[in-house]
């Protein structure tokens, strides 16, 4: 296995993040010894890539950008708002010379139409995904998409949901997205998504059932890690847990429980977490 650990910008921060906050969220990142940040781009595309850039250089950090699309660009009903804001994550992804971009890029969070994926939506996701595929080429870039729960899409709920549609799209830069959290509600186990994924799969969200502390929940780990090992997994695992002590977390992530540690507990007791079970498979 060849992997890179990271943390995403939300487990220091709020997702409506400001340069301060960014700046703080960057350097706590380091400071805790990852090999990378993960940096939620903001669907108004409106902040510094420039003072951004020297900060991940001056921290010595790696950078994946990513992106959750808004009610607003909802592929099924506004594939042209959709394919503007995915190819200006890309814009700012190439700006900040970062080759990676990821997050739920198949629906808008919280957008339900009420019934189950129709085909006729499923081809406006492939066609857009497919014009998005081949900017992000010219500029080498790649993109992994992430199936979330059934309270938050009903686009794509599973692995197998976004690799169906990433295979009529034919474009090799696609990729898959993982998140335990999501899975741990979504799929029968975290074996077979992982296998099935392959070398497809670049990107995991490392979370806890409960967003907590990695290994104090009822994700099955040791069979995440025993399948990552089978694949000779090549990507990244970026830690995404929430604490209560983040001021506003609470609001934004329905974290309505007081959490047991601080964001610095959990950022340092997880990335200790993630190492032992990757050498423990190696």
């Amino acid at each position: 296995m060849n992997i890179k650990f990271g943390a995403s910008l939300l487990s220091w921060v709020t997702p409506d993040w400001n340069p301060e906050a960014g700046k703080y969220a960057i350097e706590k990142t380091a400071k805790a010894g990852f090999d990378l940040i993960e940096i939620l781009l903001p669907p108004s595309m409106e902040f510094n890539v420039q003072e951004v850039g020297r900060q991940l250089k001056d921290n010595q950090l790696e950078v994946v950008c990513s992106l959750n699309l808004p009610k607003e660009a909802h592929i099924a009903f506004h594939p042209e708002a959709a394919e503007r804001l995915m190819k200006q994550a890309v814009d700012k992804t190439d700006a900040l010379e970062a080759h990676h971009l990821t997050g739920v890029l198949h629906g808008g969070i919280g957008v339900f139409s009420g019934n189950p994926l129709t085909e006729n939506e499923s081809e406006k996701i492939v066609q857009v995904w497919s014009n998005v595929a081949d900017y992000a080429k010219e500029k080498g870039i790649d993109i992994s998409i992430e199936p979330v729960n059934r309270y938050e899409s009903y686009v794509c709920n599973t692995a197998k949901n976004v690799l169906d549609l990433i295979s009529k799209t034919g474009k090799e830069n696609l990729f898959l997205h993982l998140d335990t959290f999501h899975m741990n509600i979504e799929e029968n186990n975290f074996y077979d998504p992982i296998i099935m994924a392959g070398n497809k799969l670049k990107h995991i969200h490392m979370t806890e059932s409960h967003r907590g502390m990695l290994g104090e929940g009822t994700v099955n780990w040791n069979e995440l890690f025993k399948s990552l090992n089978e694949i000779n997994f090549e990507g990244n695992l970026v830690l995404e847990n929430f604490s209560s002590s983040v001021p506003g977390m609470q609001q934004m992530v329905s974290l309505w429980q007081k959490s047991p540690h601080d964001a610095e507990e959990l950022a340092l007791g997880s990335l200790e977490f993630m190492k032992d079970h990757s050498m423990s498979y190696l």
